[in-house]
């Protein structure tokens, strides 16, 4: 989805923080990632991303952008893109041209992680305009295999299209809700492509990959007594 905040109802393209400490900080040290603001150039090597696509796995975000530089036209032979986050093995993250692409690891909690400090990182580095979308596999309910999900809301373990978290003691509930012209917009580009079939639909995302979903792999099946 787009990063960005409205105000007096037009909306400001640069990246926003909820945070005015950050600006007096003497350095901000992205420790995920093994960036900081006193020992990278971020403004140089990221000050032109325009789109980030993240996914949980390393290898597939390496492919991705393997893929995305030929798409481009800026791939050339036997090209290799390092692991700019090599410094650590928490994420993974390349990039070619004006697209970054990250690796968020499995769950909730290791994608939130990443998420602060990439905002922090295209906040640092002077980004403005940049889309931010996930590309994974999930399993799906009356459709068929292969098709393509272009999220428009995410629900819990409830369905209930919201993520609740405690923030220092406290219930903090927020919408997720995403970019509904963002989500037309990959439709229409299926469309024309007219390679695959796509549809809008919605997203579970859960704590947990076996029990919450009922899966008959799980190491418990609820509900189900044995004698």
């Amino acid at each position: 989805m787009p990063l960005g905040e409205e105000k007096n109802g037009a909306c400001d393209r640069s990246i926003y923080v909820n945070n005015p400490h950050l600006d007096s900080m003497t350095d901000d040290f992205l420790y995920h990632f093994n960036l900081g603001t006193s020992t990278h150039d971020l403004p140089a090597m990221f000050g032109d991303v325009k789109f980030v696509c993240v996914g949980g796995s390393p290898w597939r975000m390496k492919s991705f952008i393997e893929y995305i530089a030929k798409e481009l036209g800026l791939s050339e032979p036997n090209a290799d893109y390092p692991n700019i986050c090599a410094g650590t093995d928490r994420y993974a993250m390349y990039k070619v041209g004006p697209v970054l692409s990250v690796s968020h690891g499995m769950g909730i909690p290791s994608i939130s992680i990443m998420l602060h400090e990439l905002i922090k990182l295209l906040y640092h580095a002077r980004c403005t305009d940049v889309t931010v979308v996930r590309i994974g596999t999930s399993g799906g309910i009356g459709l068929k295999p292969g098709t393509v999900v272009v999220t428009k809301q995410s629900v819990d373990s409830v369905f209930q299209p919201c993520l609740e978290q405690i923030i220092l003691g406290k219930p903090v509930v927020r919408s997720t809700e995403l970019d509904g012209e963002l989500a037309e917009e990959l439709l229409q580009c299926s469309k024309d492509l007219a390679e695959f079939e796509t549809v809008i639909g919605n997203t579970m995302c859960t704590l947990d990959f076996y029990e919450v979903t009922i899966s008959t792999c799980s190491r418990i099946i609820w509900g189900i007594s044995y004698s």
